[in-house]
């Protein structure tokens, strides 16, 4: 996996497939970043089910003041956090831990929220029916998974899309 753009331009990251993870691909993380206008300086973000760390790393990448990662599997978030060394990006936290468990624990707000979950899992439903407390106002959620994404009480559709059998979204808290 390579990210796209910011300071680790071009770097390549290893991430462990054992665990069945597909990073975002390079259009669609592309097409996200456009979306939100490229660097994101100051911007507090978090990247649930971070898997591969494909969209938590790209954010760090773009300036992010602070990304935290959460990661269930052992595997997945050793490599994680070898890819935060390798990088040198102190800005990341990983926290291995269930996401749902997590964000029904946390009471922090963000600019920006990951929600890629497990392909299929229909985990997503889940985290969307408790996110507009987790976000600031104007804060962004970004959704990937299996459906239709449909936006939940309290957030606007600010752009779609779909790549091969994922739909993605990029939602605004009102």
């Amino acid at each position: 996996m390579r990210i796209i753009g910011g300071q680790y331009r071009r770097r390549l990251l290893d991430f462990s497939d054992g665990a069945g993870l597909r990073p975002t691909p390079d259009r669609v993380r592309e097409t996200l970043f456009n979306w939100l206008g490229q660097d994101l300086p100051g911007w507090i973000c978090l990247d649930l089910f971070a898997g591969s760390g494909a969209l938590g790393f790209e954010a760090a990448s773009r300036g992010a003041d602070r990304v935290v990662m959460i990661e269930r599997d052992l595997q997945a978030a050793g490599t994680l956090e070898k890819n935060r060394v390798v990088l040198g990006a102190s800005q990341i936290d990983i926290l291995r831990a269930d996401a749902l468990a997590w964000l029904a624990n946390n009471r922090e707000t963000f600019d920006l929220i990951f929600v890629d979950p497990p392909f299929d899992s229909g985990l997503a439903e889940a985290v969307l029916a408790d996110l507009a407390r987790h976000l600031k106002s104007g804060g962004y959620a970004y959704i990937e998974h299996g459906t239709h994404v449909v936006a939940p009480r309290g957030f606007i559709i600010h752009r779609s899309g779909r790549a091969g059998r994922s739909h993605f979204a990029l939602l605004i808290k009102e």
